[in-house]
């Protein structure tokens, strides 16, 4: 397993939206990050802890965009070297719901 790689905690749907929540990796302010799809359509995106006005920020323009769209802009962007980044740990999270 990569060490930045994001852990799958839980993964379920209610109404037709699917939830999942995913451990972060420890190179990131953030623990965990809590999803809600609509197919293949974000609806919401949650951070627990982190830098609380930046993963706000983060989740609220991801918001109502497509899943491929977010990971494209976000896949990749490092934080200080650390070799990820919260909004890069948001893109593996959804790459893995893809799967």
């Amino acid at each position: 397993m990569d060490m930045y790689e994001v852990i799958l905690l839980r993964d379920h749907t209610e109404s037709g939206i699917r939830k999942a929540s995913f451990q972060t990796c420890d190179m990131v302010c953030s623990s965990q990050i809590d999803i809600e799809l609509e197919g293949d359509l974000i609806r919401r995106v949650q951070y627990i802890d982190g830098c609380h006005g930046n993963t706000q920020g983060v989740a609220a323009l991801c918001a109502g965009r497509r899943i491929d769209e977010v990971i494209g802009r976000l896949e990749g962007i490092d934080c200080r070297g650390r070799g990820t980044s919260c909004p890069d740990q948001l893109a593996r999270a959804l790459k893995q719901l893809k799967r």
